[in-house]
Order: C-alpha cells, then structure tokens, then sequence
C-alpha cells in the first residue's frame, strides 16, 4: 500500500510505519495462511547510504577515511556512484523520502527492527540482505574505494546486523574490480554468522572466466557457500546511448550483464571446474532464459571446438543453476510463464526473491498464486530450494499470520 503522493501535505511523517504502510501485504499474507509455508527471500535491500556515516568507521585506510568524512560533512556527496533514472517513480513511492522518519527503538539495531517489520508483514521467514546504491561501485574509477568501501560495509553489516539476528542472512559484496581484494574477503568474513555466500554485482566490465578470480571461487566452493551474481543498470554504457526513457534501459540493462556473465561463466567450462559451486542470478526476471538457452545450444552444436571442456550442452548447465523470481514477469500470461518455468526445472532451481523495498517488489503471492503449481512446487520455490542450497534450519514463526 503506497499513499498518494497530494497525501504528503496533509500527513505527519512523525507517524510513518512500515507496519501500517504494508498493511494490504499483511492481509494478503493473513488470506493466504503463509503461515504454514516457509518463505525465504534471497533478494532484498537496505539503503546502506543512511548509514554511511558509521559505515565509514570500519574504513581501513585513514586517509580514505577522512576524505570520506570531510565529503559527507561538506554535503558534496560521497563514495557512491549516482546514476540517472527515476527509481522513486517520481516522487509516487512515498516509502522513499518518509523511511528516514520512522521511528524505532535504541535496540536492536534500526536495520533489524525495520527488516523485521517488513518481514513480518509480508510473511517472510529468512530474508538475503543487500545494499542498494553500492551495486554500482564496479562502475567507481578508483579500484581502491570499491575494495575499501565494501569490506567496511562487510564488517559493519556482520557485526551490527546478521551477528544479532537469526532471520537476516546475506551473500556478501565481492569488490570484483580486485580479484586479491575478493580473495581475502573469502577468506576473512566466510565463516561469519548469517553469510551464506557471496555477491558479485554484473554492473561492470571484468570477466567472470579471468583466471584471477578461480581462487576465489574454490575458496567459495570449499566453504559450502554459495556465489551470486546481481543485475543492475547503466545508462551511461554505450550500448544504451539511443535510450531516450529510462524503462527501457531499465528492462534491458538488468538482463543484459547478466547474459553477459552466465554466457562467459558456462562457454568457458566454470560449471566443470566448480562442481559444486551453487551459482545464483538475481534481478533479471526469468523471461531471458529460454531465449539464452537456445541462442548458446545453437551456438554450441556448430563451434564446439571453442568450448572443448564442456561435458553436456550449455542449456544443461543453466539449468543446473538457481535463479531469483523477481522481477516476475508474464503474470498476464500464464501459458507463456508456464513453460519458462518448465524450462528452467522452477520446482527445484527457482528461488523467491521480492526485491523489497524497491519500487518493483514482488510480494510472496506472485508464486503463490500461480495456477499451474500445485502445493509442493510452491513450497520449494517460496522457501524449500533455498532452506536446501543456504542450509537453514526451520524458522518457527512468532508472528501469527490469523
């Protein structure tokens, strides 16, 4: 439920609440008796620059610490790269400018009290947290402030957040414009409480195949965690210069880098040298897979010879990998959603993702209320494959849902 924007004036942002804001989303969970499934989302996020200025804390570097101070207290911006597009759908998500507002007590952590009020109306049991503006820091010009920016955020999200609280779980950001950096993150924060792998965001111009990053991805695999690769956009990459409205930079661009990654990961025989590496690809929807699918199969049968580790055809490997629903798509066409999800074996690789609080957030009913699922297959795409792949154990929920 969103308030209208003309309610602003009229409104005392004293009284926001996220509790009050989800209200429909409690009585859809409530209608739907969630209470009896376990529902794991393994993509949501956090706005990690209101807290920048504790994040900063955690920064190594002393004089990259201070320059971070002397720009957030001169208001000149920080660390983060501002990309152009109407996220807050002008102005309408009101849940945007009024979250600053809402209240909450001294503990736990504010990030814990509002995950948990979202969580608990929507009815979610585990939740994958995520920062938001830093899943544009592989396209920062500085190697350095990536690396540096994102083992703070690291140290501050493990110790304040996932250390304090069973329910919040993450895959942790990789600074993937520095393989060495990405390898010491392994090493330092894999066995930390509530991480159950790692991120890389697609938004960037590395090769996921580089031989620099195959130590990394061992050291995942050894620690039975889980890698991730998380779409984004750029309207500043060439290939959208002819774009003139941000929807359709918006529908392509978190498609696009993600096609770019699974190609290069599967041709060059990743899914050979890592077995039993869970691979997983969030925010692109699902409507790209059959297409890549039959674009690589085809591919495949006529240049073998370029692919020689390859054991079986390319199809086979996508779907060997997990996928993130949000954002659904095709909902109006059911027929056409049907097949994508036979097609990508749903049942077993599919994993329920809401993208909260974005603006596109996808609440638990997009598979809940699919037609062409019976009860089992939405049990293990809303939480069973995930409670499988991230070993989680089950959450008796305190919150009653009647």
């Amino acid at each position: 439920m969103e308030l209208p924007t003309s309610a602003l004036k009229g409104m005392l942002v004293e009284e926001f609440d996220t509790t009050t804001l989800l209200s429909h989303a409690r009585k859809q969970a409530k209608e739907r008796n969630y209470k009896d499934f376990l529902i794991v989302d393994v993509d949501s996020h956090q706005y990690e620059n209101e807290r920048f200025g504790e994040i900063i804390e955690y920064l190594e570097d002393p004089v990259l610490r201070q320059m971070a101070k002397s720009s957030q207290l001169s208001g000149r911006g920080s660390m983060f790269i501002v990309q152009p597009g109407s996220q807050d759908m002008a102005g309408r998500v009101t849940r945007y400018p009024l979250r600053n507002y809402e209240k909450t007590p001294a503990t736990p952590d504010r990030q814990i009290t509002l995950t948990n009020r979202w969580m608990d109306a929507t009815g979610i049991d585990y939740a994958m947290l995520f920062p938001t503006p830093m899943l544009q820091m592989g396209l920062h010009p500085q190697q350095e402030v990536e690396a540096q920016l994102s083992r703070a955020y690291n140290r501050w999200l493990c110790e304040n957040v996932l250390a304090k609280d069973e329910r919040i779980r993450s895959l942790l950001y990789l600074p993937f414009n520095d393989p060495e950096a990405c390898y010491k993150m392994v090493q330092d924060f894999g066995d930390k409480k509530g991480v159950s792998g790692f991120m890389v965001t697609t938004v960037r111009y590395k090769g996921v195949h580089d031989n620099a990053y195959m130590k990394t991805y061992r050291a995942i695999e050894e620690r039975g965690l889980s890698l991730a690769f998380h779409a984004g956009y750029n309207w500043g990459d060439r290939n959208y210069e002819t774009a003139n409205k941000f929807l359709v930079v918006h529908a392509l661009g978190f498609t696009f880098y993600n096609i770019v990654n699974i190609c290069n990961w599967v041709i060059n025989g990743l899914p050979e040298r890592f077995p039993r590496l869970p691979v997983i690809w969030m925010e692109s929807g699902l409507s790209w897979l059959p297409y890549i699918m039959q674009r690589l199969d085809n591919e495949y049968m006529m240049r073998s010879s370029e692919c020689a580790g390859l054991k079986k055809k390319p199809s086979e490997y996508i779907t060997d990998m997990y996928y993130g629903c949000q954002p659904m798509e095709c909902v109006n066409n059911t027929e056409m959603l049907e097949q994508t999800f036979k097609f990508i074996k749903a049942e077993t690789q599919l994993l329920y993702a809401s993208d909260y609080p974005h603006w596109d957030f996808d609440l638990p009913s997009v598979i809940y209320d699919l037609p062409f699922l019976d009860e089992q297959q939405k049990r293990n795409i809303l939480g069973g494959n995930a409670q499988k792949l991230f070993k989680l154990p089950k959450f008796e929920r305190k919150l009653a849902l009647i």
